[in-house]
């Protein structure tokens, strides 16, 4: 193998990393936000409901005030859960060899699931409220599939390993 080789081959691999890591953060701030916005959206109804007048432009700013305010909470936890999540799904799929994206979807509903039943089972906290009801807790379940959804299709799309044999 000569340099140049060797050179093309680190390149490959930095590339496909760099790839990954961009396709994991597209999926947890996928989730972020679906979680994020859902659960302030669901406080607005809620607060319309019991007769506040929460007009478009006060449910923007709630959305816009929660995105910020909670990502230095909310967002590490989703991007613990996805990728804990993502890195057993790619061994079950490694070894199924089938329902890729079936699995992923799966995998970010249950990273979602998992995070807010033992946040709440270990310390008594649930980090957004909306988590309290079956309903709400679902709405989160959705948030992790789509993440899961973006991860399968954007690695389909983007990251799929182009490995040039190398001789060692």
């Amino acid at each position: 193998m000569t340099a140049s080789d060797a050179k093309k081959a680190y390149m490959n691999v930095l590339g496909l990393l760099g790839k990954k890591l961009a396709i994991y953060l597209a999926a947890v701030l996928t989730s972020y936000l679906v979680a994020t916005v859902t659960a302030s959206l669901h406080v607005a109804s809620r607060l319309s409901a019991m007769g506040v007048a929460v007009d478009g432009a006060e449910r923007l700013s709630m959305v816009l005030h929660d995105l910020a305010g909670m990502a230095g909470m909310f967002l590490p936890l989703i991007a613990f859960a996805l990728l804990a999540a993502f890195l057993v799904t790619a061994l079950v799929h490694y070894l199924l060899r089938r329902a890729r994206v079936l699995l992923y979807v799966l995998a970010g509903a249950v990273a979602m699931l998992t995070m807010h039943l033992a946040l709440h089972a270990a310390f008594g906290l649930t980090p957004v409220a909306v988590a309290r009801s079956t309903g709400g807790l679902l709405t989160q379940a959705l948030a992790g599939a789509a993440g899961g959804l973006v991860y399968v299709v954007l690695n389909q799309r983007f990251a799929e390993r182009i490995v040039e044999a190398v001789d060692a």
